[in-house]
């Protein structure tokens, strides 16, 4: 199959109903092809003794392949090593089942170069496989990566029994000044105390600005940089030094049936980032990783909107997260804008948070047209679905100990760097098990616009959080919480529908809304009120024509 066209899949029923008739005119993504001829790497002397440095093999073989037009590169069944390889146009490198690739530990095998990381301009090593400028590239196969990030992770003592600290302060190393973390050389120890460390500045403009933080500077596992038609499939990548998957500014990109397995505490080790790529398919794949596991950005603040390239026209199908900071993410480093996404039959189990749209002030970027069907979720530590302004510093509007009310969060000027979430539909969605339901916090000054969710069955500590929001929409969702004192809190916040709300009998108080200038038109319909103690809590001030409560 040489193309996967989405208005096919559509018609298909390759979408769900809903996200069909949702669903813009999506363009083809153009797929991978290669020549059948294949090469083994054994042909260039690579050795499966776990001993022996395949580093020059393998490179030889991907460059030979690539030079005479194309083809596969075959790892057989075997244990090698390498250090970093660069991938090549044409090349399908494939790991036969039992081939077991181990990158090396040595963190001076790694070279430092100018690139891209978290949106801005930066100096990081090079990723452990590495293509720029690239056509028809693929990994593939049923094979493992190792990544060997253990050589270049911070540890925090809080996260190891006795025993592991002392096995790691024997190994060398240095700790911080509070003796509560571990890095593996001194380099890396002041790289973690150096503001924006890697980034590219007038005063710092040279690789060689860098060179004592390079321990710091932690590599990817796999960066493919401004590259056309891209194909990951089947391959288990493991221990990652840093972000795992990340196509930059790519278009055509396939990642299918794909496991990425980092440990819990693992510093940001990334699933899958999907940074301005046009044009993405995710399906079949596993992740579970130390921070983010399906992540779509797009630069960050004034780099990311210059670079004006969204993340777009993605579909993101049957996969599974286990524990990730979040399953489902757009942000932080969005200011390039996401839109037209589509994501269904997604699983999260044991996520700190299940559906995650986050950003700030600064950011910048406008976010929109996003579907998202069939989520199941289990034991979220956080959200399970949330919408956040106010990423990465303190709340704004915190409620004083012994008062209901949230004090004023004054608005700032609305510029470049106001970022806007709007249009997105969320459905069918169960969570058994999180701190909060649904978490909406906009700004004073931008509010978060046109938010659907439809049919969700939600087990959580609180309910419904929303802030600073307008044109939100609940209709037919459960709120099963432990606090109901209130269900649902809408704060500062108009022209919210709240249709067929569901929650457990004899709640303290249903519905609280606050906010008396900005409070308007709140309707709750084809909603049983009278399980609840107190149907509607009205805020200082707050009119009670602000509320509309329609009995069932």
């Amino acid at each position: 199959m040489k193309y996967l066209i989405l208005p096919a899949l559509l018609a298909a029923g390759g979408l769900p109903a809903a996200a069909q008739s949702f669903a813009p005119n999506l363009p083809k993504v153009n797929l991978t092809s290669f020549r059948a001829d294949t090469v083994r790497i054994t042909q260039y002397g690579a050795v499966p003794d776990g001993l022996t440095a395949s580093t020059r093999a393998i490179q030889q073989a991907i460059d030979a392949v690539s030079q005479r037009g194309g083809g596969v590169v075959l790892v057989p069944r075997g244990h090698w090593r390498t250090a970093g390889l660069e991938m090549r146009s044409n090349v399908n490198l494939h790991l036969a089942p039992g081939a077991f690739v181990q990158f090396s530990n040595r963190r001076d095998d790694y070279q430092l170069i100018k690139t891209n990381w978290e949106g801005h301009a930066s100096v990081r090593n090079q990723a452990l496989i590495y293509g720029q400028n690239l056509q028809n590239v693929a990994i593939t196969g049923q094979g493992i990566l190792d990544g060997a990030g253990e050589a270049w992770w911070m540890v925090q003592k809080g996260r190891t029994t006795e025993g592991e600290w002392k096995k790691l302060l024997a190994s060398g190393g240095v700790v911080n000044e509070k003796g509560d973390r571990w890095y593996p050389s001194a380099q890396g120890l002041k790289g973690a105390t150096t503001k924006e460390a890697g980034v590219l500045t007038a005063e710092k403009s040279e690789i060689k600005d860098f060179v004592d933080l390079k321990d710091h500077l932690r590599p990817d596992f796999l960066v493919l940089d401004r590259c056309q038609r891209i194909l990951l499939e089947g391959v288990t990548f493991q221990n990652s030094p840093a972000w795992t998957l990340h196509p930059m500014m790519s278009q055509d990109v396939v990642v299918r049936n794909v496991r990425v397995q980092n440990g819990p505490y693992t510093p940001n080790t990334d699933a899958l980032d999907l940074e301005s790529v046009n044009r993405a398919l995710v399906e079949g794949c596993t992740f579970d990783v130390g921070d983010d596991a399906i992540c779509i950005k797009s630069g960050r603040n004034e780099q990311g909107r210059e670079r004006a390239m969204p993340t777009e026209n993605v579909l993101v199908r049957n996969c599974t997260v286990y524990r990730a900071h979040g399953g489902f993410v757009v942000g932080s480093e969005m200011s390039g804008g996401a839109r037209n996404i589509y994501a269904h039959n997604l699983t999260f189990i044991g996520t700190d948070i299940g559906i995650r749209f986050k950003t700030t002030r600064g950011r910048g970027g406008l976010v929109e047209n996003i579907f998202i069907e069939d989520v199941d979720m289990k034991d979220i530590g956080g959200e399970a679905l949330l919408f956040d302004m106010y990423y990465m510093i303190k709340d704004p509007s915190p409620q004083v100990a012994g008062s209901k009310e949230r004090p004023v969060s004054p608005a700032q000027p609305v510029g470049a760097g106001t970022p806007q979430f709007r249009g997105i539909s969320i459905r069918n969605v169960t969570c058994n098990g999180a701190r909060t339901g649904i978490l909406v916090r906009g700004l004073p000054e931008m509010s978060i616009k046109d938010i659907s969710i439809e049919n969700a069955v939600l087990q959580s500590q609180k309910g419904l959080v929303c802030i600073e929001a307008e044109g939100i929409k609940l209709k037919n969702v459960t709120l099963l919480t432990a606090d109901t004192d209130p269900v649902m809190e809408v704060h500062n916040s108009r022209n919210i529908a709240l249709d067929g709300i569901r929650y457990a009998p004899q709640a303290a108080v249903l519905l609280r809304v606050s906010g008396a200038e900005k409070a308007q038109d709140v309707k709750l319909t084809n909603t049983d009120t009278r399980q609840a103690k107190l149907a509607v809590e009205y805020g200082a001030g707050v009119k009670k024509k602000a509320v509309n409560v329609a009995q069932r």
